[in-house]
């Protein structure tokens, strides 16, 4: 395209691309076999179209399609558009709900920073199934579509003991709960400080008493408020993650 003053400009190429390769000028990218379909049958690229391929380390490059099969096909790293950046060092655990809802936990996810998803067993969680492989693949979409250039970890699902057991205690945990007898969450991590976090989100059902209680105990554990009314599980993990970028992450 030409720019107002008639100088030609380089625009991004409008398909982007999440590949496990490491990106290099002059690499050949082959394709998984579900993205040559994507890329030759439903978006009917040809040779010399051009996307945009990243991978979370070497940040995004401009490719070319040199040989364009819907089985397989060859792309070619031309060049690097953006430096690669990181996310915010913030991991999101969540109970598991309903597999809609819960895909739409991992998509939001990916969109608004998070560097790690865990799934957690709690004693009210109402999902006793986890597919790690859809829950990542729903965040490697989220990325692609939104520009972002990492795709956040998705771990397996692990019980709240567990997951206590080995707990870093350098790294705070935002505890939401939906009694909000806490402070509102802006004011409650402010006070408490940048570093690295996480945010725990309950299930549908809310804490069983003992594991809030075990919870509140704890030294690196932030209870805080989402505000007036009872949230969705799903709608808490969206407005936990807005007001943490909000008061110590990137969105300031």
């Amino acid at each position: 395209m030409r720019s107002s003053e008639g100088l030609v400009v380089e625009t991004a190429p409008k398909v982007r691309l999440f590949v496990d390769a490491p990106l290099a000028t002059g690499a050949e990218i082959a394709p998984a076999r579900e993205q040559a379909h994507y890329l030759f049958t439903v978006m009917r690229l040809g040779e010399g179209a051009e996307v945009a391929l990243f991978n979370g380390a070497d940040g995004e490059w401009r490719a070319r399609v040199a040989r364009a099969d819907r089985r397989g096909g060859t792309l070619v790293c031309l060049e690097r558009m953006r430096e690669q950046d990181h996310a915010p060092d913030v991991h999101l655990l969540f109970a598991p709900i309903k597999k809609a809802r819960t895909d739409f936990i991992a998509e939001k996810a990916a969109e608004m920073g998070v560097r790690r998803l865990r799934p957690v067993f709690t004693r009210f969680t109402n999902s006793e199934r986890v597919n790690v492989e859809r829950l990542r693949a729903h965040a490697v979409e989220a990325a692609e579509q939104c520009g972002i250039l990492s795709v956040p970890e998705v771990d397996p699902p692990a019980t709240l003991d567990a997951v206590l057991a080995d707990w870093p205690s350098e790294r705070r945990l935002m505890l939401c709960d939906e009694l909000r007898d806490a402070p509102p969450a802006t004011q409650a991590l402010r006070a408490a400080g940048a570093g690295p976090w996480a945010i725990l989100i309950g299930p549908e059902g809310g804490f069983a008493p003992e594991e809030r209680a075990r919870l509140r105990a704890l030294a690196f554990a932030v209870p805080v408020s989402l505000g007036p009314r009872v949230l969705r599980a799903d709608t808490a993990a969206v407005a936990a993650l807005a007001l943490w970028q909000a008061a110590l992450g990137d969105w300031g």
